[in-house]
């Protein structure tokens, strides 16, 4: 009997799988299609001609937890400790499951903001917990009257995902105001804030979780390598958490992978010191720009990004059919992939919005909006 019955291919590989079979421009699952630093590649030389090919710590390297609490008092003013703060991961999605598995149990409730990440809800299952799932408004932020009414004493954890894939939203600073009305209320509730795309985000202020004081003794806050430094073939993420939770995640964390790559800990130890964070903020500012510049002569109406490496798109002018088999036919038909943002949801909105990945290089966004301007 399967455990999670409900569970097929996810969307991203079908559509990446579609993409190859009809030679169609990928803009559906989000990874880069650029070259990395080349400061990077000249550590990874470096890194993997010295003695670090063996098991890293089971946190992390020693080094790379210290980079990472230097970064985090430099972004957001806060000091996390080193040894029982942090915890290096085999990416973000690892961070999560890890995070669920321990800290959600059988009974528990976990709240969930749709559209949101298809890992979330997958794990809650495993762990014997049952997921809630909460539409955000129509401007795809959080809509507190629901949220307070899907809350109770059962609501172990409240999954949050700030800057937001895929609508490309930020929390504002009363959302988290009534964040903290709402953890006063129940002092048990914990939060899960999924920060992936944290650098990532453009003319709005980006307010993390970890920079709120009277929310950081609850929450577990997940950033990822792979998406600030477009390295997602890497696979390394981090989390912080008080050392009360962190040491139950810990715990998961050790049967489930030990340990991570130790040369990519090490690369990226050093990289995190010369890395250019306002430079990565216009790079895809840049490429959001472009991209929504070139489909001004389209019949699809880009909707705002404030943050993350999406776009999402209206295209109720060109047709009122499924999101699900609009972006089959974009595919076969004028050789573009895209993902439905209706696979994000549990109950279906009915909406006609797609979601394109700008994480590519100029030509790229380039050629694959003249084909999508000719529809």
């Amino acid at each position: 009997m399967s455990k999670l019955p409900q569970v097929g291919t996810t969307i991203f590989a079908i559509m990446s799988k579609m993409a190859n079979d009809f030679g169609a421009i990928n803009l559906a699952q989000g990874f880069p299609n650029f070259a990395i630093d080349n400061k990077l590649n000249e550590l990874v030389k470096t890194e993997a001609s010295s003695l670090i090919h063996q098991y890293a710590p089971m946190p992390g390297s020693i080094n790379l937890r210290h980079a990472i609490a230097e970064m985090n008092l430099d972004t957001y003013g806060v000091k996390f400790s080193v040894d029982e703060e942090i915890l290096v991961t085999a990416g973000a999605t690892q961070a999560i499951f890890t995070t669920i598995q321990a800290l959600v149990n059988i009974g528990d409730e976990v709240v969930q903001l749709d559209p949101s990440y298809d890992c979330y809800e997958p794990a809650v299952t495993l762990a014997g917990g049952k997921s809630v799932r909460v539409n955000l408004n129509d401007d795809f932020r959080p809509y507190w009257n629901e949220i307070i009414e899907a809350t109770n004493d059962k609501t172990r954890l409240l999954i949050i995902n700030n800057p937001h894939n895929p609508m490309g939203t930020l929390w504002s600073r009363d959302d988290f105001k009534a964040l903290e009305t709402l953890c006063a209320k129940y002092p048990k509730l914990l939060i899960l804030s999924d920060e992936v795309y944290e650098y990532i985000t453009f003319e709005k202020e980006f307010i993390s979780i970890k920079s709120i004081a009277s929310l950081r003794d609850r929450a577990i806050c997940v950033s990822s390598f792979g998406k600030t430094f477009h390295i997602t073939g890497w696979k390394i993420g981090y989390l912080v958490a008080p050392n009360e939770w962190m040491i139950e995640i810990k715990k998961v964390h050790q049967f489930l992978v030990f340990s991570v790559n130790s040369i990519a800990q090490e690369v990226i130890a050093k990289y995190i010191k010369i890395a250019d964070y306002d430079h990565i903020k216009s790079l895809y500012q840049g490429k959001r720009d472009l991209f929504a510049q070139a489909m001004e002569k389209s019949r699809f109406k880009m909707l705002p990004c404030e943050g993350s490496f999406f776009q999402i798109a209206d295209y109720s002018e060109i047709s009122k059919g499924k999101d699900t088999e609009f972006v089959k036919d974009l595919v076969k038909d004028f050789g573009v992939a895209t993902i439905p943002t209706s696979v994000f949801y549990q109950d279906d909105p009915n909406q006609q919005i797609i979601r394109f990945c700008f994480a590519k290089e100029d030509e790229t966004l380039i050629q694959a909006a003249e084909k999508l301007c000719k529809i």
